[in-house]
């Protein structure tokens, strides 16, 4: 056996990548196949399979996802404090196996108590493979931007075939055959990490390794406990939307006690300063997400009902657009603008994180307004142009890597170590309210009239849409504004 790695030989790593970084992200990119091949059927199923209306379904969807991403923030706070990063993925890959495993058997049956434990597991898994590559770097390193957005590239192959591979199978083959894909591809990724993860040396480690071995797995052991507790809570919460409303109104404000908590105890003004700033561009990602994330709610209803199955001629399903245009956009797109940040940052003219913010948002107000377009395009029957569609999805898709990437190297590079899962956990906890206030969005959006025609649920949706672009702006131009401010607290950070 090789001899561990200490974390000075990884981070003095010569070219533009670290090697462990190709690994984390073919771990990441069965992870992602597992959770995009998912969230592309959840709103198409549970209309077709569930009986449920386009505005239930949203409301359903969004709230399944905001527990996804609010479990994240646990699963973080249990890394940095107990399991370490490398046996949270672990321990959460292999609830997500079982989750999808289980739907698959039976969808009807178990797609409740599936998706249960999926959301569990993407919780411990899902923060700390990001935290992970953040440590990958030492902390002033200009290449960590552009290490993320390859990071973020690479996974979205993963995105890209479960978007388009777990559709085409549920509507083809059966929502079985959807679920049961997912569930195969996330055993190949926990047996990649477990191949690789001593090439981490300590990064990733238990926090918890020099007290006694007894203590530790009694902790371990409770940290299990717990999550099994947790199964009936959020079932219960799922099947009824509005427990779900009294979950998001609770976890948010104690989030945010914590983080005060945890900012009162740092004693160093500089790293207090750089931990708001954190704090301040994770609040403002809220909106960013709740935008963003209609693709798996309002979207892909919106192309399963108003969209023509044809693109320049070739017969293509609209979903499958949907769910995979952005991740293909992501993978030729996000190593090109990491290497315009490096060359920017070699003539020191590279946008600082809050104007990267800015950016992302006044991207995101020119996608939504190209989804509005859409109207100026529809036919007679209500049905638009999957063109135009995947044009907008373009926009987005800049959009997305001017902030998200850019984010999670933000939270690595503002964040104390000892509270970096935690940090990360409180961005994907931005997520969950993102995703939470788009469903409910998405629902308002929705024609809930009976007999309602194609081209009542296209005015309906388009509507919705400009008036998300509208937010956007006003988003984005108040960032672009405020960005000497948040910049203060940023210090040295750029």
């Amino acid at each position: 056996m090789s001899q561990k790695l200490t974390l000075e030989q990884i981070q003095n790593f010569e070219g533009k990548y670290p090697k462990q970084l190709w690994h984390l992200f073919m771990v990441e990119m069965w992870e992602r196949f597992c959770f995009y091949g998912m969230r592309g059927v959840l709103a198409i199923f549970m209309v077709d399979q569930l009986g449920l209306t386009d505005a239930n379904s949203n409301l359903k969807y969004g709230a399944i996802q905001a527990f996804v991403y609010a479990f994240t923030f646990v699963g973080g706070i249990f890394a940095d404090k107990i399991l370490g990063f490398k046996q949270s993925l672990i321990f959460g890959g292999l609830f997500m196996i079982f989750g999808n495993l289980l739907i698959g058997i039976n969808p009807k049956e178990f797609f409740y108590i599936g998706i249960t434990l999926s959301i569990i597991g993407t919780g411990f898994f899902k923060p700390n493979i990001s935290s992970m590559v953040g440590m990958l770097y030492k902390d002033n390193d200009a290449r960590r931007d552009a290490g993320f957005s390859l990071f973020y590239s690479g996974i979205n192959i993963g995105a890209l075939l479960g978007g388009i591979l777990c559709v085409h199978l549920g509507k083809t083959y059966g929502w079985s055959y959807a679920f049961l894909a997912a569930g195969v591809v996330m055993i190949l990724g926990v047996a990649m990490f477990l191949k690789f993860k001593n090439e981490l040396g300590p990064i990733g480690d238990s926090p918890l390794l020099n007290i006694a071995p007894k203590t530790r797995k009694l902790r371990e052991l409770g940290v299990l406990i717990g999550s099994l507790l947790c199964i009936p809570f959020i079932y219960m919460m799922i099947q009824n939307t509005d427990y779900t409303d009294i979950f998001m109104y609770t976890i948010g404000p104690l989030a945010v006690v914590y983080f005060i908590y945890q900012l009162i105890k740092i004693p160093d003004s500089n790293a207090k300063s750089k931990f708001l700033a954190a704090f301040i561009l994770i609040a403002f990602s809220i909106l960013f997400f709740a935008i963003f994330e209609q693709a798996g709610g309002s979207l892909a209803l919106f192309a399963k009902g108003n969209i023509h199955p044809s693109v320049f001629g070739i017969s293509m399903d609209p979903n499958v657009v949907n769910n995979g245009a952005n991740s293909l956009f992501v993978i030729i797109f996000a190593p090109i603008l990491g290497l315009i940040w490096i060359w920017l940052s070699k003539k020191n003219k590279e946008p600082n994180t809050v104007i990267k913010f800015g950016l992302g948002f006044l991207f995101l107000a020119g996608g939504y307004y190209i989804f509005y377009t859409m109207r100026f395009f529809s036919d007679a029957q209500g049905l638009s142009s999957l063109e135009v569609f995947s044009l907008a999805y373009l926009v987005v898709t800049i959009s997305e890597l001017c902030l998200s990437p850019i984010g999670l190297s933000m939270v690595t590079k503002l964040s104390p170590k000892h509270l970096g899962g935690m940090m990360m956990g409180l961005w994907f906890l931005a997520s969950a309210y993102g995703q939470y206030i788009g469903g409910k969005m998405g629902a308002s959006m929705s024609v809930t009239k009976e007999n309602a025609t194609l081209i009542d649920k296209m005015l309906a949706y388009t509507g919705g849409y400009k008036e998300l672009a509208l937010y956007s702006l006003i988003a984005g131009l108040i960032l672009i504004l405020v960005s000497p401010l948040i910049r203060k607290l940023m210090r040295e950070v750029k």
